[in-house]
């Protein structure tokens, strides 16, 4: 089989994540979560507390290991965990929008694509990230699932949320994604949609499989 890009895209909690991982270990891929990049660099704009992207890029050390899953390292710190807490969470579409940061983290993101074989999931990688991606995925789900799942995901990490207010910030990243001037939230032109609601991860993970193995031929 020949080697091939997965882009899958998305809004907040749905899905993603979770079935881009399964989908890269059934092909023995490389799965890359951009999304993580994004919060490694939030989490460095909160503890240098500058708006000075552009210097905030320069000075960064961001390494993504690609051995047992991903892992974020910042400055030789993994970060991991620490990324996904709420802090980060209320800051990331923030950050993202700003052109220092995605142009940073495109490049990187490209780098880490050039030999293919690789699933990598975002909000851009369809559009901007990977654009000649043999296979582009863009999930949808309701609002109310979506925070029924990052309300499970919260507590498995000991993230205290409630989902009222899970469902507010969902809808909020959503509005500020799909209406930022850079690379907003879109779904590529050729791009296959999927709604996750209701479906569980099996029955995803197993369309995108089938979807992959046709462009494999």
């Amino acid at each position: 089989m020949s080697k091939i890009n997965i882009a899958i895209d998305g809004p907040a909690a749905a899905g993603k994540s979770t079935i881009a991982k399964l989908v890269a270990q059934h092909f023995n891929m490389i799965y890359i979560d951009t999304g993580a990049m994004y919060r490694a660099i939030t989490l460095y704009y909160i503890e240098q507390e500058t708006e000075d992207f552009s210097q905030l890029v320069q000075n960064i050390d961001l390494r993504i290991v690609l051995q047992n899953g991903q892992r974020v390292i910042l400055n030789d710190v993994d970060v991991s965990e620490r990324i996904r807490e709420n802090d980060v969470t209320e800051k990331v579409s923030h950050v993202a929008s700003q052109e220092p940061v995605r142009t940073f983290l495109v490049e990187e993101q490209q780098k880490l694509a050039q030999e293919k074989n690789v699933v990598m999931d975002g909000r851009d990688v369809g559009t901007t990230v990977l654009p000649d991606a043999e296979l582009k995925v863009y999930m949808i789900a309701s609002v109310e699932e979506r925070a029924l799942r990052r309300l499970k995901d919260n507590e498995l990490r000991g993230i205290e949320s409630d989902l009222e207010s899970l469902k507010i910030d969902i809808e909020r990243r959503d509005q500020f994604d799909m209406n930022r001037e850079i690379s907003p939230l879109v779904k590529a032109e050729d791009a296959i949609s999927i709604d996750t609601t209701g479906l569980s991860i099996d029955e995803v993970t197993n369309e995108i499989i089938n979807l992959a193995k046709v462009k494999m031929v």
